[in-house]
C-alpha cells in the first residue's frame, strides 16, 4: 500500500502548503517611490502609463518554450490601442423589453439567485 492511499489529499496540502504557494516578485528599485518626490509628479507618471509593469521588465512565466530569450515589456506606445479596452466591461445599449441588455440583466440577476439558494442550503 503507498504512502499517498493512506493519507489524504487535503491533510497532503497542509502540510506541503508552504512548497505549494506562490509568492510575489521582489519589487524593483526602479518601480519604487523615491522619497524626494512629490504627490503630484507621481500622479502624472501615473496618468501617463496604461501598463502596470516599466518598459524592460523581464517577464517571467510568458516564455513557454524551451530556449528561447526571455519575454521583456515594451513602451505602452508599441503596443496595439484596444489592448488597454480588453479589461473594460462591456456596455449594452437599453433597447427596451426583450432587448439585450434585459436579457443579460435578468441572466445575472437569475444566476446570482442560483447561487444565493445554494450556498443556503449547505448553511
Amino acid at each position: 500500500m503507498s504512502v499517498l492511499t493512506i493519507l489524504s489529499r487535503s491533510s497532503v496540502r497542509r502540510a506541503f502548503s508552504p512548497f505549494l504557494t506562490r509568492g510575489y516578485a521582489a519589487k524593483d528599485s526602479i518601480t519604487e517611490r523615491k522619497p524626494g518626490a512629490s504627490a503630484k509628479d507621481t500622479s502624472a507618471a501615473e496618468e501617463q502609463t496604461l501598463s502596470s509593469c516599466p518598459p524592460g521588465t523581464v517577464l517571467d512565466g510568458l516564455n513557454y518554450l524551451k530556449g528561447q530569450p526571455a519575454v521583456i515589456a515594451l513602451p505602452d506606445e508599441e503596443y496595439p490601442p484596444w489592448l488597454w479596452d480588453l479589461l473594460k466591461p462591456k456596455v449594452y445599449e437599453d433597447d427596451g423589453p426583450g432587448g439585450k441588455a434585459e436579457k443579460k440583466r435578468l441572466r445575472k440577476e437569475n444566476q446570482q439567485r442560483i447561487k444565493d439558494r445554494n450556498f443556503m442550503k449547505t448553511q
